[in-house]
């Protein structure tokens, strides 16, 4: 194989002295095109696929003591001891990131895999210096974002077709969303992106593939280990349940490189009838799949599709958390996870068998997002109805560290995401701004103050999702609306026959947009941009700020 030579580009970054490093993924190669040149894909690691590692059951029964005894502050498990590490969509970047915590060996290092008979060209023997060749990009907020591409006409085609959120991939080749027309699309990352030379205009994005489900999806989510290095791992998994009759759905599992169904897995009650899960989530090491039903978690093995899974009731005996699990979160550095019901509660869980830890509350509504922040210690939540986004720290769980305010005057689920640094937090909201704080910077009594707000459009912003390596954000617009009252003219004016309800006043915006968050690799200075917050106008976004 060869390696491809297309450089990826910071739109108007950049002058030609400063071109950043070749990035290892171009658009012709992308793992989602059905009728890709076997020659484009990106080269795979020497040898075999390397090893996944696996909880230590030693570290994950001592911890799990540690939480039962009630001391949150004592849990510290190393990311590399206790999860396998996904590939991300620059190796490049991802090698360097991994050099800041742990020393790999030269040897274990990805290369390129030449095949028989081929001669290796521009490939210097000499290993690099350690500073040269690594191209790193950060968010940077101290302007308004500005807008790369979209995709709009995908979702004009049928009425009220807005989206449902959006989420990259865990290595970032790619996004994928879901809207009300119940079909799961993903879309590559856009091709100019990976052009050198002067500015271009971006085209509309237009997905590489659709999955279509059969009725409303209650949840998404992405694999785990999901790697476009290693397409056996490149699995969307999906839940949907539907009303009355047609609820008995299972969990579907789907190929995000065809598109096909993979496989499935199936949950029955009581009456050994099929139930539908309300939430998904992956374990971090890709090995079992937690759903969300009514005051219940139920564990999938994703070695064994079918029927067979470990039940983990939530409340029992008038005690625990009622209602039903909509959202779950795993920690990144510690064995738990965290589950949000639409009980307006939160709930705190051991990994390996299930024991509850803590019963949170605070929220006015039915929780619908958890989010936790790369340290471990903290993690966000977010409700329908409830204008407050809660910070909790698990050092002291018992009342939220602080709260932010956001626009939320609906039932639908506002997403909300954390760049992969944990420094900029960044939310939806149902009038359509999108805002973005701080995390590092307290403000008034110790909550972060608001760095940026923009519209991006008039209608509601429900999905937002940060790029795991690139200053990339991706926003999600469209919400369910109904038909106004029409005002009766006055008694001396000419009657026109109006309809009792009209929708003439409803502007719907249902798009999927991309916009660029970053002015430069490599920045010396990480807070610099703390010293220009909120001074960032309308240039180069395009689109109104707040």
């Amino acid at each position: 194989m060869k390696t491809p030579e297309a450089p990826l580009l910071a739109p108007d970054c950049f002058p030609s002295d400063r071109a950043p490093a070749p990035a290892p993924l171009s658009p012709q190669a992308s793992p989602m095109d059905k009728n890709t040149d076997p020659e484009l894909m990106p080269p795979t690691p020497d040898g075999d696929d390397p090893p996944r590692v696996s909880p230590d059951p030693m570290a994950v029964s001592a911890v799990s003591q540690e939480l039962e005894e009630g001391d949150p502050a004592s849990l510290s498990i190393p990311l590399e001891t206790g999860f396998g590490i996904p590939s991300g969509l620059s190796p490049r970047v991802e090698e360097q990131e991994l050099s800041e915590n742990v020393s790999l060996p030269a040897e274990e290092t990805n290369r390129p895999e030449l095949g028989p008979g081929e001669d290796v060209e521009g490939v210097s023997e000499e290993p690099a210096p350690e500073d040269e060749g690594y191209t790193v990009w950060s968010y940077s907020f101290s302007q308004v974002p500005r807008f790369l591409s979209g995709s709009w006409s995908e979702f004009s085609t049928q009425p009220e077709n807005f989206l449902k959120g959006c989420k990259w991939a865990p290595d970032g080749s790619c996004i994928l969303t879901n809207s009300a027309d119940n079909i799961l699309r993903i879309y590559n990352l856009p091709p100019e992106l990976y052009n050198e030379g002067e500015q271009l205009e971006y085209a509309e994005m237009a997905p590489v593939l659709r999955m279509v489900e059969g009725d409303t999806i209650y949840d998404y989510c992405w694999y785990s280990l999901m790697s476009s290095a290693q397409p056996d791992t490149s699995y969307v998994r999906v839940s949907l349940s539907v009303a009355s009759s047609s609820r008995e759905n299972p969990i579907h599992i789907w190929d995000a490189f065809t598109g096909e169904l993979r496989a499935s897995f199936r949950s029955y009650n009581h009456l050994d009838e099929l139930t539908a899960a309300h939430s998904l989530c992956f374990s971090p090491d890709g090995s079992q799949l937690f759903c969300g039903f009514n005051r219940t978690v139920r564990i999938f093995s994703t070695s064994r599709p079918g029927r067979d899974c470990e039940v983990r009731a939530t409340f029992a005996k008038k005690q625990g958390q009622s209602g039903i699990i909509s959202c779950i979160a795993f920690s990144p550095t510690q064995p738990l996870y965290a589950c949000g019901s639409y009980g307006c509660s939160l709930g705190l869980y051991t990994w390996d068998d299930g024991s509850p830890l803590a019963l949170l509350g605070g929220h006015r509504g039915g929780i619908t997002h958890l989010c936790f922040h790369p340290d471990g210690n903290r993690f966000f939540s977010g409700a329908r109805k409830d204008a407050e986004l809660l910070c909790w720290d698990l050092r002291q769980p018992g009342r939220p560290l602080w709260s932010l305010s956001r626009e939320v005057t609906t039932n639908q689920r506002i997403y909300f995401d954390l760049d992969p640094s944990g420094q900029f937090l960044v939310s939806g909201s149902t009038s359509g701004a999108v805002s973005v704080w701080d995390t590092g910077a307290a403000g008034h009594e110790g909550r972060p103050e608001p760095v940026l707000s923009f519209l991006p459009q008039k209608d509601c912003t429900n999905g937002v999702s940060l790029h795991p390596s690139l200053p990339l954000l991706a926003t999600g617009s469209g919400q369910r609306v109904f038909p106004e009252p029409t005002e009766s003219g006055d008694e001396g004016e000419e009657e026109v026959d109006l309809p009792l309800l009209s929708m003439r006043h409803v502007h719907l915006e249902c798009q999927l947009q991309l916009w660029w968050c970053g002015g430069g690799p490599d920045t010396s200075v990480p807070d610099a941009h703390q010293d220009e917050k909120g001074q960032g106008g309308t240039e180069g976004g395009g689109r109104e700020f707040i």
